[in-house]
């Protein structure tokens, strides 16, 4: 960018902020890559086979050739006149990652899906779709690798309607040949075949549709029209009159069916034979919003806890950190602005700490790279270095209006190893390490056995925590000791309970009493994990602090232990009856009634023990997929489904996430190398008492 861009902020209909997103191995960093490279941002295409992309830059993504961290890069694509500033993330397709998924699509306008055209819709392929569905994101899919042998377009689209059949999703584009013949793809807008020619695909050629693929592009134009015209007014009339759909018109209304999540276009190609990538490009400039299309963010006044309106025609400042880079020094924020604008040793306030915070440098953002800038907008993503104290989730504002932005919630750790420094010398660096660890990644926790004197490390799952361990090896230069992986249990009561809690005592010479009855419900595989529900009958004669106090104070009490010393899970609480006196009763009486209550009823009724399940989804050749189905029965699995595909076998089934450990080297040895599994955590269910005995009879030696 020129220096008179990095002085001014960009205009504002012009910025896309985007997202790539995908199951493992679909192609998303490939994708990436290309992207960079067709847009001038890089001058040599990376490859994840290589270990030379720009995008993975940690020695543990090259190593293992997949994406562990979120990586930002900001480009400018020239579609027209006026070049459109591309703020692109991408992101980890394993399921151990999927906090990095969360954070990326919290500040996104639009995420890019790529399916394999082998593999079709997969485990974290569904996942990252609902996560994306969870922030009203708007998507076009991205039919990959459609060069490899037993690749389909067809079968994968119509997986893709299958499976999120809530959205209309239409095949904006068909390929050119199949397999090693796939030369390029039809544009079924303009009606034109494009080719990428070139050693590196950069030269895009458009020329008329070849005679044998007219009569399917005409039908899958047709089925395209027909898609657009159900949704579309503008375009009906035109189609019901059997008239020529003007491009303006069409492009036009497709933005805002695409914007409004009413359909999701479907492009196709090859990453791999850089074939289909620049028309990626241009879908994103031509139908993904600008931060002007999607202006209206909730926010909250800490002051009065009202909700707010954040706008970005608001003159001042809102931006919110979603990821940060832990350093000694300083930490690197990324961050996404929403109102107003910022400058270098501007002074903000982190309204979580109330803080005030001075901003030293604002940074473009390149992978690992940055480049300074001196000025910035609302519908920016930057990197800032200068605040401290500053963490994932925090917003940060102008100091004359103080807002909280909705925060990022990340789902909680799984699995646990415990960690202790080979030399006592190391101790107090090792929990430094730790320290600065958490602080870059939500999802992994530290707590100190008291038993063992310990540190008890949590995270998502078996292959986050060995990074982790690996982070502190190579990164940090610590000599330590790692124990066995050992799963994160959850407990939920036995049975329905109802109980009232009274709290009546004297404090210094003033006597205080409240009383509060509540209904506490197991309800196996809650969505929510833990529910709460307002049935005060005569709510409208108590003030309001009492009925605050005592929703929040059941809300928080019931993510706290059981009888085991495990967090609650499915249970719903029910708030019932509030009972007080104007004199003696406050909001904290009222919530040490509600916590003698929810004791009372965790004593009494008692709680069972529960242990996290995953689904585990298997692609293997059918000569093995029998031996694999054994070892997994073996291991307590529920095997749901299997499906034939094209020369191989889909499994599906829920395993108990201890069963899991070392599956991802025993399935190479069951199959010869030739299957790929994928998981994601599906709940918790209840464990024998014999299953726990042999979870605790486990060795817990430390790893050399």
């Amino acid at each position: 960018m020129s220096s008179k861009d990095n002085n001014s902020p960009p205009q504002l209909d012009l910025i896309r902020n985007i997202g790539i997103i995908a199951h493992i191995d679909a192609g998303k960093t490939t994708v990436t890559e290309r992207i960079l490279y067709y847009s001038g941002k890089t001058h040599k295409l990376g490859e994840v086979d290589s270990g030379n992309t720009v995008m993975d830059y940690l020695e543990e993504e090259r190593e293992r050739g997949i994406t562990i961290v979120a990586a930002a890069a900001s480009f400018e694509w020239k579609k027209s006149a006026a070049p459109n500033l591309i703020h692109l993330i991408d992101t980890p397709g394993h399921i151990d990652f999927t906090a990095e998924v969360e954070r990326s699509l919290r500040v996104i306008d639009g995420a890019v899906v790529i399916f394999s055209g082998v593999e079709g819709v997969e485990a974290q392929s569904e996942k990252v779709w609902r996560q994306s569905a969870k922030y009203n994101v708007p998507k076009i899919a991205f039919i990959n690798k459609l060069d490899r042998s037993g690749a389909s377009f067809r079968r994968v689209l119509e997986e893709i309607r299958s499976k999120f059949s809530s959205v209309k999703v239409s095949a904006f584009q068909i390929p050119v040949g199949s397999e090693m013949d796939l030369k390029g793809v039809i544009d079924l807008i303009q009606m034109k075949s494009i080719s990428f020619q070139g050693e590196d695909g950069s030269n895009v050629v458009y020329g008329i549709i070849p005679d044998e693929y007219v009569s399917e592009a005409e039908s899958a134009r047709e089925e395209m029209l027909s898609c657009i015209a159900d949704l579309s007014d503008a375009v009906a009339e035109f189609y019901l009159s059997e008239e020529e759909v003007p491009q303006d018109i069409l492009k036009a209304e497709i933005r805002k069916l695409v914007i409004s999540n009413k359909i999701v276009p479907v492009l196709t190609g090859s990453a791999k034979r850089n074939i289909g990538i620049q028309p990626i490009l241009d879908a994103i400039c031509d139908y993904f919003p600008s931060p002007n299309d999607r202006d209206l963010h909730p926010g909250i006044s800490p002051k009065t806890g009202e909700h707010v309106e954040i706008r970005d025609t608001d003159p001042a400042f809102c931006g919110l950190v979603f990821k940060l880079i832990a350093s000694g020094s300083a930490d690197l924020l990324y961050m996404r602005t929403y109102s107003g604008r910022l400058k270098v040793n501007d002074t903000l306030v982190n309204t979580r700490t109330n803080e005030k915070v001075r901003i030293k440098r604002i940074l473009r953002l390149y992978a690992k790279n940055v480049e300074a800038v001196e000025e910035i907008g609302p519908g920016d993503i930057i990197g800032l270095i200068g605040p401290s104290n500053t963490f994932t989730g925090d917003t940060l504002c102008a100091v004359n209006r103080i807002v909280l932005l909705e925060k990022i919630v990340f789902p909680d750790p799984v699995i646990s190893i415990a960690v202790e420094p080979k030399s006592t010398k190391d101790k107090d660096r090792l929990n430094a390490t730790l320290e600065m660890l958490c602080r870059e990644d939500p999802t992994l926790s530290v707590k100190k056995n008291e038993a063992t004197g310990q540190n008890l490390i949590s995270g998502m799952g078996e292959l986050h925590l060995e990074i982790t361990c690996n982070r502190i090896r190579n990164d940090y230069h610590l000599e330590a000791r790692f124990g066995v992986p050992q799963v994160a249990f959850r407990e939920t009561l036995k049975a329905e309970t109802e109980v009232t809690g009274i709290f009546n005592r004297t404090i210094g010479e003033k006597e205080y009493y409240a009383e509060v009855k509540i209904r506490l419900t197991p309800v196996p595989r809650l969505e929510k994990g833990i529910e709460v529900i307002n049935s005060v009958k005569n709510r409208n004669s108590l003030p309001n602090a009492w009925i605050n106090s005592a929703v929040e104070t059941l809300n928080n009490g019931l993510r706290t232990g059981g009888n085991w010393g495990y967090s609650l899970i499915y249970i719903r609480g029910e708030l019932l009856e509030i009972t007080g006196l104007p004199d003696k009763t406050i909001e904290s009486s009222v919530a040490g009634a509600e916590l003698e209550a929810l004791q009372l009823a965790i004593r009494q009724t008692g709680t069972i023990l529960l242990e996290p399940i995953v689904k585990v989804d298997i692609l293997s050749p059918e000569a093995v997929i029998g031996e694999i189905t054994g070892y997994l029965q073996a291991r307590r699995a529920v095997i749901h489904k299997i499906d034939s595909l094209p020369d191989s076998k889909h499994l599906s089934s829920e395993v108990p996430l201890s069963e899991m450990f070392g599956f991802s080297k025993a399935l190479p040895k069951l199959s010869g190398g030739r299957a790929a599994f994928s998981m994601e955590p599906c709940g918790y269910q209840e464990i024998s008492s014999q299953d726990l005995d042999r979870m605790v009879n486990r060795n817990t030696e430390f790893q050399k």
